[in-house]
């Protein structure tokens, strides 16, 4: 009986003791649903607090706002809150207590309720954090980078120590949201060993992860547009699971993954329908302005003619709800599209008393938009342009300088302000050249609207023009890293570029020739399309590393390799086997290119002379031109003008040269909306063809021939090298249907109307484009059209721009001259 006893005794004081240990305010907080139940457990409980609670309450009320609706959040309240301030005391008192991943945690929770950075108890968060970071596992490594990316610590040496720590540990990394998370938070800082080996972990991760977490996908494109690389491979894996989880994706992700995949120059078509049915689906369902806003910014580029409309009546009916930075993004929206000043109007956000909200590079943004949508309301662009100046005067930033001059050369002003000058003179050794070039470009500007110029050939302009070209030498000649300086040249033009840089642009890029190399070649060769310079050295550069890395180099910028020696005409053993090389290595990738692609690329080979059987009947296949319908609905208008163009000069290329393919012509209907007005130039040399073939009927201009290529001039010789009158009056307009046959007989026609031996001259007048910038070398589509009308039965007499304008040539008499020796002496030699 004594033994039961004790055996009872020792029982209770065990389930007392189990009752006393269990932590109450721990339990009371976990079982708390909203804010305000939280804080009532922590004020009731002050003096019991401890680190574990105080953790818990913030990773709490943090999580109650995480779940909410971005317009539903509370977070100011929150963060007023009396017992928020006593949570914050206690944190920052029992710091040195706190466990590594609580540490971090707090730290998190603390920014996402809107802590300041400079409060005293961030900065010592981020202080202890430090001192323990080496023994951080990788989930809190993660975490805490993401920290410092809210505090714009990116390029501190405590994000270049976590840097070493992923560089030294990445093998041990198996979680795809910790490597991307990390990824993002360092880019500025890898290194190119540390970029491709982050690349390596990456795609395999991608493998190996659940594939509707579809944020990883997008940490890693993210990632890729940080630093500037486009790594095809990689993004079209990515792409690939962003695809599979479209229907789940909000409009705020897909406008998020489109404007990465854009700054990226990623198209993919199947993506953009996809996203353009989703975002549709969404319209009824997206009535709120965040929501809205979101929605609008993705899908109107890219919308139907009555999507848009649906767009723009519902922006109308939410105009007086958005916020000033909502406005600004559909603002630039309708810029976009180009819907001008009757929805422009209707965004009440915008008026003048608004505009003190944006930070400089916004008040650029929305000024811009503003100005091109033809906005009338001169009260607002005048505040605009003083606020552009007062952020202009206390900028430091090159870029910000930068974009805020373009922007104010844009407004109404006869001078160049002494703020303006001084500021660019400040920062302008810092430029980029593509800052430089913009600066220049606004100085032109001034330079056309200022009235005293002219009497001061010395004056500010000069001088400031003379600075920006003494910068951008000094910043070739020092360069010397490849992949920088063409990073710089990526998007820059103009005529004072071309006068003032790109001389010396052209020496710097074949001192560092042998930087090029199978990732940055396609990129080279793009300028030197783009700048339609003809470099022999650098060519044959190009190609070299081309042939040697074909297998490197992925299928899709096989088209940007090949351009410069289609365009500008590079004929060499070595481009011939570039060609060969290129086309083997697309041929087994012809079903992944995107539509718009592939045109551009056939076309691109067939002004080289290239028809590869695979892509020409791939095509021309119904399939094809179906998704490539679809998917021009979806492109800029520029790019949908421009593939249309290239597909129907494609189909002419392969009726003419490749007759075998039996291609049909379908592009008649789209040829006559082309048809184009006879110049007041054309209308005199035809009169002075006139008299010298010996009178006005013997030539006509204009003339359209089968597959609707347009001769500027055309004459008829008979076997004796005579002139034959024409019976019939010229006329620019396709009125005589027997005399211009679309079909597949055309190539007959146009021989069996004329004499036995008579042939057709075709005098065509190339100007500037039709030559490379730096020579007299003639460019690839010339040729191709002088081949072109040879098939169809002309002989060809081009006359070169410089030719006809030169000195030799200076009079009417030496013209007619010049054309009869053209026309005739070519013939009978």
């Amino acid at each position: 009986m004594f033994r039961l006893r004790c055996v009872n005794s020792c029982l209770r004081r065990l389930l007392h003791g189990g009752t006393v240990n269990r932590d109450q305010v721990l339990e009371q907080l976990r079982v708390c649903s909203t804010e305000d139940q939280v804080f009532d457990v922590v004020g009731k409980n002050k003096a019991k607090l401890t680190v574990n609670h105080v953790s818990c309450a913030v990773r709490m009320l943090w999580q109650f706002q995480k779940e909410k609706p971005d317009l539903l959040r509370t977070v100011e309240l929150t963060k007023n809150h009396p017992q928020f301030l006593t949570l914050r005391v206690l944190a920052e008192n029992k710091i040195a207590f706190t466990e590594d991943s609580m540490l971090v945690d707090m730290l998190y929770s603390f920014l996402r309720l809107n802590v300041d950075p400079h409060d005293t108890l961030v900065q010592q968060l981020v202080s202890e954090a430090w001192l323990r970071i080496d023994r951080f596992p990788m989930a809190s490594l993660s975490k805490f980078s993401i920290c410092l990316s809210d505090q714009h610590l990116q390029h501190s040496p405590l994000m270049g120590h976590i840097t070493s720590i992923v560089d030294q540990k990445l093998s041990s990394i198996d979680d795809a949201r910790i490597l991307t998370t990390l990824m993002i938070s360092m880019s500025s800082l890898v290194s190119a060993r540390l970029r491709d080996t982050l690349i390596s972990k990456a795609d395999h991760l991608l493998d190996t992860m659940d594939p509707s977490h579809y944020n990883n996908p997008r940490r890693v494109v993210q990632f890729l547009r940080n630093i500037k690389y486009s790594h095809r491979p990689l993004l079209e894996k990515c792409n690939e699971i962003l695809l599979c989880n479209i229907p789940r994706l909000d409009a705020e992700n897909i406008s998020i993954i489109l404007g990465l995949y854009q700054s990226l120059q990623f198209n993919n078509c199947d993506f953009r329908l996809a996203a353009r049915q989703r975002l549709t689906e969404l319209i009824d369902s997206s009535t709120d302005p965040f929501s809205f806003t979101k929605l609008f910014v993705a899908l109107a580029p890219m919308a139907s003619s009555e999507t848009r409309e649906r767009l723009e009546n519902t922006a109308l009916l939410l105009a007086d709800e958005l916020s000033a930075h909502q406005a600004l993004a559909v603002a630039e929206a309708l810029e976009e599209i180009q819907i001008h000043i009757f929805s422009i109007k209707h965004l009440h956000s915008l008026r003048s008393e608004n505009v003190d909200v944006y930070k400089p590079v916004e008040v650029a943004r929305i000024t811009q938009a503003l100005f091109l949508l033809h906005y009338q309301n001169p009260e607002l662009f005048s505040k605009l342009r003083n606020i552009l100046l007062n952020f202009l005067q206390r900028s430091v930033y090159p870029y910000e300088v930068t974009m805020l001059t373009r922007v104010l050369s844009m407004l109404p002003c006869p001078r160049l302000e002494e703020a303006v000058i001084s500021r660019v003179e400040a920062v302008v050794t810092q430029c980029s050249l593509n800052d430089l070039n913009t600066i220049s470009f606004a100085i032109a500007k001034w330079v056309r609207n200022d009235p005293s110029y002219r009497q001061k050939t010395l004056g500010k302009y000069v001088r400031l023009l003379q600075t920006l070209k003494r910068c951008g030498h000094e910043r070739l000649q020092t360069a010397d890293q490849l992949d920088l300086v063409l990073e710089e040249l990526k998007y820059i033009s103009g005529e004072w570029f071309e006068e003032m840089l790109l001389e010396e642009t052209m020496v710097t890029l074949q001192r560092m020739m042998d930087q090029i190399n199978w990732i940055n070649v396609s990129e080279l060769a793009f300028f030197l399309t783009r700048i339609n310079h003809l470099c022999p050295p650098l060519m044959d550069r190009i190609a070299i590393v081309a042939i040697k890395d074909i297998d490197k180099i992925h299928h899709s910028a096989t088209y940007a390799t090949l351009l410069p020696f289609s365009v500008l005409n590079y004929d060499t053993a070595q481009a011939d086997e570039l060609y060969d090389l290129c086309i083997q290595r697309l041929t087994p990738h012809i079903k992944s290119f995107d539509p718009h692609l592939l045109v551009l690329l056939a076309y691109s080979l067939a002004v080289a002379d290239y028809f590869p059987e695979e892509v020409v009947r791939e095509i021309f296949t119904i399939d094809f031109l179906g998704k490539l319908d679809s998917q021009l609905e979806t492109l800029p208008d520029s790019l949908n003008m421009r593939t249309r163009m290239r597909l129907m000069e494609l189909n002419r290329a392969v009726c003419l040269e490749c007759p075998e393919f039996q291609v049909p012509w379908f592009h008649e209907r789209y040829c006559q909306q082309l048809q184009k007005k006879v110049s007041p130039m054309q209308q005199q040399i035809h009169k002075m063809l006139g008299e010298v073939l010996g009178g006005i009927n013997c030539v006509r201009v204009a003339v359209y021939t089968p597959y609707f290529y347009t001769v500027d001039f055309e004459c008829i010789l008979d076997k004796h090298l005579q002139l034959l009158p024409y019976s019939k009056p010229n006329t620019v307009e396709i009125s005589d249907r027997n005399k211009v046959q679309w079909g597949r007989n055309s190539l007959e026609n146009i021989s069996d109307e004329l004499p036995p031996g008579a042939q057709r001259v075709a005098i065509d007048f190339l100007d500037s484009k039709s030559y490379c910038k730096n020579s007299h070398h003639m460019k690839g589509e010339a040729l191709m059209r002088k081949r072109h009308l040879e098939i169809l039965g002309y002989r060809v007499v081009q006359i070169a721009h410089f030719k006809w304008n030169s000195m030799e040539l200076s009079s009417r008499d030496a013209w007619k001259e010049y054309l009869k020796k053209k026309i005739f002496r070519e013939f009978s030699s």
